[in-house]
């Protein structure tokens, strides 16, 4: 039913409308074109905390604007541990919210709107408006306030206001976890 009425308002909305709203209509009429979520750019430079910390749980995208899902990834970091920006940007907010402190920072050449991400629980040491280079400290993890068993950072990713999987955001050779391993180059000799 929700589905129809979407399907039915399509050609009244504009595209950042549906830009917004396009992960909330899991479905689309037969002989309409199928919504996406933009790209994201493999633009990450670092972890927000530690080298490789483990994710305690992954992006869960919601069904719908108020359903279930998880709009983010927490990753396992001790109380105190710097958290970092993965990119470069501006800080868009640094304040409290619902009692935990948060980090927002606008992407630098992601477009328009900027991508966004965003680090909770944060004791925050920069200030809206502030410039930050990839792996620059934007505060430290709150030991109260996280929603996992243990401490731990929320790491969102937002397109306006489309939430994206933050891990997106780094390339492989950041994400992945085994040691790396040297390769021969082709045409030079072996001592």
């Amino acid at each position: 039913m929700y589905a129809q009425r979407f399907t039915a308002l399509l050609p009244v909305l504009s595209m950042t409308t549906l830009a917004t709203v396009a992960w909330a209509a899991p479905q689309v009429a037969p002989g309409t074109r199928a919504l996406t979520a933009p790209p994201v750019p493999a633009i990450g430079r670092a972890w927000p905390v530690g080298t490789r910390p483990a994710v305690l749980r992954g992006w869960e995208p919601p069904a719908g604007p108020y359903a279930r899902g998880h709009r983010g990834v927490d990753l396992a970091a001790p109380p105190d541990a710097p958290v970092r920006a993965v990119a470069a940007g501006r800080v868009s907010f640094a304040g409290r919210v619902a009692g935990r402190g948060v980090v927002s920072v606008e992407l630098s050449g992601t477009g328009l709107p900027p991508l966004r991400t965003t680090y909770e629980p944060v004791r925050t040491s920069v200030r809206k408006g502030d410039e930050v280079a990839p792996g620059q400290v934007v505060g430290t993890v709150e030991p109260t306030g996280s929603h996992c068993a243990r401490t731990c950072v929320h790491w969102g990713l937002l397109s306006g206001r489309t939430y994206l999987d933050p891990l997106s955001l780094l390339p492989p050779w950041l994400r992945r976890s085994g040691p790396s391993r040297l390769l021969p180059v082709l045409g030079v000799p072996l001592p």
